[in-house]
C-alpha cells in the first residue's frame, strides 16, 4: 500500500496543502485565502479562525483529489506557516484574544525603534535580529499591553502565546502539543541563538513571560496526533513544523552549505545557508536557525524584502494592469523603464536598510513615460532589492553561491526571473513544482517518520524547469543597481515616526 504524506503550507494570502506519494512526487494539491484585515493604516491582522478552517478544509480538498485516498490514508503531516505572524489564546479553549498580527504589520514600529535604538547591537547579539516591528515579540506585548484583561490573565497563567503552527498545533491536538520549532522560535526575537532556548534577557526586556512561550523542539520533531473531532475525523502524526522559507529550501531541493534560495510571495526572502558554521552579519542581515535535525543546529543569513508579489497586487489596484500576467508583456515590450526607478517600500525598507518609516518612491518620471515603463521599473525593482540583498550575504559570508534557486508565483514571470539572473550575475533556477513551502512540509513530515534518509536526497528527486543564464554586462549591471540605490536614499525616513 503507498505510503501519502500531507504537507500545509499555511502562508500570508493562503494556505496551500499538497499530498506527496511514497516517491514524493505531488499527486494533488489545493488552495484556500484567507481574508486580510487592515484596521488601520500599516495594521495587518488575520482572523485566526478562519485560517485555521483553511487549513482543515484545504487538507480535506487535497486528500479528495486522490482517487481512493481517505484521511485516514494519510501517513503522516507537517506544516509550515508565515513566521513572525502571532497569537495569544486562551490555556483552556484554544480561542484567541485577538486577531492574528501579520509579519507585515507596522503598529509596533516606534517600540521597536526604540529597542533598535538602545539597545540593538545586544539584541542581535543574542538573537542574530535587528529590531523591527516584523518580529513577533513587540506584536505579544501590543496585544498584552492593548486588549483588556490580556496581561493579569497571562499573570494568572491563563494564556499561551507564539506563531501560528504552535496556536494550530494545539488547536489539531486538542490541547495535548505545546511546541515549536527553533527556526519559528528564531522570528519571535526572543530565542538565544547560542543556546537554542528562549533568552531570559529578550523575555525581561519585551515583557513576555516565559510561562506564556512553548517548548523549543528539533525540526523533526513529532508533536502527537491530530485530534479526531479536531481535523476530518482521523488521528494522524504531526511529524515536523518549519517556518515557510525553510521549508521552501526543502522542497526546492535546496539544502546544504552555500546554497543559496529566495521565494517570491507577498515578499520576497533570500536565505544563504551557512551549514553548521554560525556567521554574524555586519551588513544587516539576520544570522537564523534554519532548521535543527536531532540535536544539530543548522544556520542561514536571512534576508527579507516586504514587499514583492504585493507590487504587482498595487499595480492591478490602482487600474495598470488587469491580471498580473500582463506585467511580463508590458515589460517586454520597451528596452528600458527609460530612467524610472520604483522603490517597493509601501510598509518600509527591510534587509539591509531597516528603515520602518520609508516609503514607496516612483524617481525619475517624464512627460514621456508610459505604462509599460511603469510596469517595469516595478518588475525590475523586484530584482534590484534582492541582488542588494545577496551582495551583502557575499561578504558576510565570504563566499559567492554558483547558482540561486527560486520559487513563488512570481517565478512564472519569465522576464522578471531573466532580470534577476541579470542583475545577480549567476544562473537562476526555477524547479518544476511551484509549491514548494508546502511540498517541503511533506517531505520534512517523511524524514521524521524515517520515509526519507536525508534532507539532501530530496536534490535528486526536485526538477528543475527552467534555468535563466546572465546576460547583462558586469558594467550594466552596477550602473543599473547603483541608480536603484539612488532612489532608495530618497525613499528613507519619508513618514514621520509615529505613523
Amino acid at each position: 500500500m503507498s505510503a501519502y504524506y500531507l504537507g500545509i503550507d499555511q502562508g500570508t494570502t493562503n494556505t496551500t496543502a499538497v499530498i506527496a506519494d511514497s516517491s514524493f512526487r505531488v499527486v494533488a494539491k489545493a488552495s484556500r485565502a484567507h481574508r486580510q484585515i487592515y484596521p488601520q493604516p500599516g495594521w495587518v491582522e488575520h482572523d485566526p479562525e478562519e485560517v485555521l478552517a483553511n487549513v482543515i478544509a484545504a487538507a480535506a480538498e487535497a486528500i479528495a483529489k486522490v482517487p481512493g485516498l481517505t484521511p485516514s490514508g494519510i501517513s503522516a503531516m507537517g506544516l509550515d506557516h508565515q513566521g513572525e505572524t502571532c497569537v495569544i489564546w486562551e490555556k483552556e479553549t484554544g480561542r484567541c484574544v485577538y486577531n492574528a498580527i501579520v509579519w507585515q504589520d507596522r503598529r509596533t514600529a516606534d517600540e521597536a525603534d526604540r529597542y533598535k535604538r538602545e539597545q540593538g547591537e545586544r539584541i542581535r547579539e543574542i538573537c542574530g535580529l535587528l529590531p523591527d516591528a516584523y518580529h513577533s515579540a513587540t506584536k505579544l506585548r501590543w496585544i498584552m499591553d492593548n486588549v483588556p484583561g490580556v496581561r493579569e490573565r497571562a499573570a494568572r497563567g491563563e494564556l499561551l502565546a507564539g506563531t501560528l503552527n504552535t496556536w494550530i498545533f494545539y488547536r489539531l491536538t486538542g490541547g495535548r502539543s505545546y511546541a515549536t520549532d527553533v527556526s519559528s522560535a528564531g522570528s519571535m526575537m526572543l530565542l538565544d541563538i547560542n543556546t537554542m532556548d528562549w533568552s531570559r534577557e529578550l523575555m525581561e526586556l519585551t515583557g513576555i513571560p516565559r510561562e506564556m512561550l512553548p517548548e523549543i523542539v528539533d525540526t523533526n520533531h513529532f508533536y502527537g496526533y491530530t485530534e479526531p473531532d479536531a481535523f476530518l475525523g482521523v488521528s494522524i502524526p504531526i511529524a515536523g513544523g518549519i517556518t515557510d522559507s525553510p521549508s521552501g529550501m526543502i522542497g526546492g531541493g535546496c539544502v546544504g552549505e552555500g546554497v543559496l534560495k529566495t521565494s517570491y510571495g507577498t515578499g520576497s526572502f533570500m536565505h544563504f545557508q551557512t551549514g553548521a558554521r554560525l556567521v554574524r552579519s555586519q551588513k544587516g542581515l539576520f544570522t537564523r536557525t534554519c532548521w535543527k535535525l536531532s540535536g544539530q543546529p543548522y544556520f542561514l543569513l536571512s534576508g527579507a524584502s516586504y514587499v514583492a508579489g504585493g507590487a504587482v497586487t498595487w499595480l492591478q489596484q490602482i487600474g495598470l494592469i488587469d491580471d498580473p500576467r500582463q506585467t511580463e508583456q508590458l515589460a517586454s515590450s520597451v528596452s528600458d523603464s527609460g530612467d524610472v526607478y520604483f522603490v517597493p517600500a509601501f510598509s518600509g525598507l527591510a534587509t539591509p536598510y531597516w528603515d520602518q518609516y520609508a516609503r514607496g518612491t516612483i524617481v525619475g518620471l517624464t512627460a514621456a513615460t508610459g505604462r509599460a515603463q511603469l510596469v517595469r521599473a516595478v518588475l525590475e525593482s523586484l530584482a534590484y532589492q534582492v541582488a542588494n540583498c545577496y551582495r551583502a550575504m557575499r561578504e558576510d559570508a565570504g563566499i559567492d553561491s554558483p547558482v540561486m534557486r527560486a520559487d513563488g508565483g512570481m517565478v512564472e514571470n519569465s522576464f522578471l526571473m531573466q532580470f534577476q539572473a541579470d542583475m545577480l550575475g549567476i544562473p537562476v533556477e526555477v524547479p518544476e513544482e511551484k509549491e514548494t513551502c508546502a511540498f517541503g512540509a511533506a517531505c520534512l513530515a517523511g524524514y521524521t517518520t524515517g520515509a526519507l534518509d536525508s534532507l539532501e536526497s530530496l536534490r535528486q528527486k526536485v526538477k528543475v524547469k527552467s534555468v535563466y543564464e546572465p546576460r547583462m554586462s558586469c558594467d550594466e549591471r552596477e550602473t543599473r543597481l547603483a541608480r536603484w540605490r539612488q532612489a532608495v536614499d530618497r525613499s528613507r525616513s519619508w513618514a514621520p515616526h509615529g505613523e
